[in-house]
């Protein structure tokens, strides 16, 4: 491993607080002529997940960030093709293996070589791929263009989960060594194409190798997060912690050190150049926002331990199936477990750190009831009755 230079800067833990968010979109006026794809090239990945309560994640992170823009609106500027002079037109953005199953800016498609080189030299797969299958998958697409994995002709062989169809482990195999790309989801199914022909000439090609894969990767994580951790960096795209180690040297991020974090910690440049300021952003969090996808980090930044309960079985959860935090000021304030009833937002439970958040927490239900078309909120169960009583005393106030 290089060695690596000693820090020069000193950053209170308020200040690294501030930077992060606003890195993360969340401190300052937000990109409103860079839109959705504004927040998708500026995070560089957005979640995906099959949850969806008021929405599904990757809807909820620009709603987060930019406020009530429309569910299709989202849609369509993740998936709504760029004519580039050529024909087909061409993507915005393609689905791949960050994070986890991630929308990534189409640009980004180069940094990815390093993980499709990895998957093609894997030795071992769960599903076994069956003889003539692959090719027959890459001929049909060729032929009939765009298909979902029950156009090619089914996905699953059993109604369990898991027990994929021998076309949708060919067609996933090929997604992951890039031979196809996703762009776009159809009622939440993935829609295939072949890569040669949906992403951009430019862009269409595994030419960088795994160390400068990994530089660019670590580089734009650093930029994405604001200062983080080598952890952090890490797992950002879920590198490996030696391969961050690798890079990080030559990545452009600077080493500095943070008040009370026990880690050494790397910061963008040109987060330092100027201090964080702005307005802040009020609103619900998805769990699996990039702000705090990362558990530690958001023990570590804000204070706030966040679990997502939806796989523990119902007795045992604390905050709720889909406990959304709030965040307000800056700080995480609370947390809200949505659900939907006809025009109304329920909050199934409301978990609220001080008397003194209720504003913020019923500012962030009328702005969510609002996005979804809800009329009115309704609280089920609150910290205490006295919390309930007044959180909806405020929303009658909030929503007139």
């Amino acid at each position: 491993m290089t060695s690596l230079p000693r820090p020069t800067t000193e950053l209170t833990a308020d200040e690294a607080r501030r930077i992060a968010l606003r890195a993360q979109g969340f401190l300052g006026a937000p990109d409103r002529r860079g839109g959705v794809r504004g927040v998708l090239r500026h995070l560089g990945a957005v979640q995906l997940d099959t949850i969806s309560v008021l929405a599904r994640s990757h809807e909820l992170v620009p709603y987060a960030r930019l406020g009530a823009v429309g569910r299709r609106t989202v849609d369509e500027a993740y998936w709504t093709p760029a004519p580039d002079g050529t024909a087909p037109a061409r993507p915005h953005a393609f689905e791949y293996w960050s994070h986890a199953a991630c929308i990534l800016p189409v640009e980004e498609w180069p940094h990815f070589a390093f993980r499709r080189r990895a998957y093609r030299a894997r030795p071992h797969w769960h599903h076994a791929l069956p003889d003539g299958t692959y090719d027959q998958v890459i001929k049909q697409l060729r032929t009939e263009g765009p298909l979902t994995a029950t156009d090619l002709g089914g996905a699953k062989r059993t109604s369990d989960w898991w027990d994929w169809s021998g076309t949708k482990v060919a067609v996933e195999r090929a997604l992951m060594y890039g031979e196809v790309v996703c762009t776009e989801r159809r009622g939440w199914k993935r829609v295939y194409d072949l890569a040669e022909r949906a992403i951009p000439d430019a862009l269409l090609h595994d030419e960088l190798d795994d160390t400068e894969c990994l530089r660019r990767l670590v580089r734009l994580a650093g930029r994405s997060l604001g200062v983080g951790t080598r952890a952090d960096i890490a797992d950002y795209h879920r590198l490996k912690g030696e391969q961050v180690d690798a890079v990080i040297a030559e990545s452009g991020l600077v080493p500095v050190t943070v008040e009370g974090w026990a880690k050494p910690a790397w910061a963008d440049p040109e987060a330092l150049e100027t201090a964080p300021r702005g307005r802040h952003r009020t609103t619900l969090l998805s769990p699996f926002d990039s702000l705090i996808w990362e558990r530690a980090r958001t023990e570590r930044i804000f204070g706030f331990t966040h679990r997502l309960e939806a796989y523990v079985p119902k007795p045992k959860r604390v905050y709720g199936y889909f406990a959304m935090p709030v965040l307000a000021g800056g700080r995480l304030v609370g947390r809200v477990d949505p659900a939907r009833e006809g025009a109304t937002l329920v909050a199934k439970q409301v978990t609220v750190d001080s008397p003194r958040s209720v504003p913020a927490v019923a500012q962030a239900l009328t702005e969510a009831a609002s996005w979804v078309d809800c009329t009115n909120v309704r609280v089920e169960r609150a910290n205490t009755p006295e919390l309930r009583d007044a959180l909806t005393a405020e929303l009658k106030r909030t929503l007139g």
